[in-house]
């Protein structure tokens, strides 16, 4: 449907997923997404022309609909002639007769089988389960519950995301039915990621508990690394003598920061997988490991089950 090689896509991280990363990604044969928050719309209008430049293949944009200028962004991958669109914070509906018109793929990303039914009846092409484990925005349900659930009830293909980082969790994604997985945390780690070193050496250094979800008192329920800066304000957001405004305010910019300057107060957002990231690797490499790994694994349970 989309033209790509293999059933991967690249999360679309915001201040993360630029050109550099999502030709990377195309070019190794996977869906390479580009993020709408990336300072500005004219600044994502430029690295939709960057990517056009280093990949021939296929890519997308990750447009958050709750952001200033998501109407803008929406109006501009018109212009720009992308072809794939995926969606997260809100619903596509008023943009998807515009994308439609253009031959647009639009691929929400979804955290509940009422969402993913919604979108279905709106146009999308496909949905983005997302569990609970995945890194930055997340939802209540967890990928294994939650892909089988949305697999079941819609009639669109399910790409599963959510915990998932390396061959194993492509494979188990598979058998609960999803058409392909979509991948953000391991990618944090390409060669061609252009986060600050800090951020990649946060990742590295990992471990299973290393993962914190805050904002749930917000609406805003975000997972990251913990750190100094999400501690505190974990802290906050249950300190009732703090109001939600001072909150706000002390994480506001803070995922910029962290990637941009590597900045101790930054939010290094990241999934629970991150403690399975173990070595900075070309997106190539990642994506090839992937199916590699998950063929092995399937075809491991097949003979098992002979």
């Amino acid at each position: 449907m989309l033209g790509i090689q293999y059933p991967v896509f690249q999360g679309g991280m915001a201040w993360v997923a630029d050109a550099s990363l999502a030709a990377a990604v195309s070019n190794a044969g996977g869906l390479g997404l580009i993020s709408s928050i990336n300072a500005g719309t004219d600044a994502v209008r430029a690295e939709i022309r960057k990517c056009k430049e280093l990949t021939d293949k296929p890519f997308g944009v990750n447009i958050m609909l709750q952001a200033p200028n998501a109407g803008e962004i929406a109006q501009m991958v018109v212009e720009e002639g992308v072809k794939i669109v995926t969606t997260g914070a809100g619903s596509p509906s008023q943009y998807m007769p515009m994308w439609k018109e253009a031959g647009i793929k639009v691929i929400p990303v979804i955290a509940s089988v009422a969402l993913a039914l919604k979108m279905q009846a709106a146009g999308a092409d496909a949905v983005v389960a997302e569990g609970a484990e995945s890194g930055g925005h997340v939802g209540e349900l967890h990928t294994m519950p939650l892909v089988p659930q949305v697999v079941d009830a819609v009639d669109i293909p399910v790409i599963a995301a959510g915990g998932i980082c390396d061959g194993r969790g492509a494979a188990a994604a598979f058998m609960l039915g999803a058409d392909a997985i979509q991948v953000g945390t391991r990618f944090l780690s390409a060669t061609e990621c252009n986060v600050h070193p800090e951020y990649k050496e946060k990742i590295l250094k990992a471990t299973d508990i290393s993962t914190i979800v805050t904002g749930k008192t917000l609406g805003h329920p975000v997972r990251s690394l913990k750190t100094p800066f999400s501690k505190t304000f974990a802290r906050m957001e249950s300190d009732a003598s703090v109001s939600s405004e001072e909150v706000m305010a002390f994480g506001s910019g803070s995922l910029r920061r962290a990637v941009q300057e590597g900045d101790p107060n930054g939010s290094y957002m990241a999934g629970e997988c991150a403690g399975m990231v173990r070595r900075i690797e070309p997106a190539k490499d990642i994506v090839e490991d992937l199916m590699s790994g998950a063929e092995k694994v399937l075809k491991a349970v097949s003979l098992r089950f002979e």
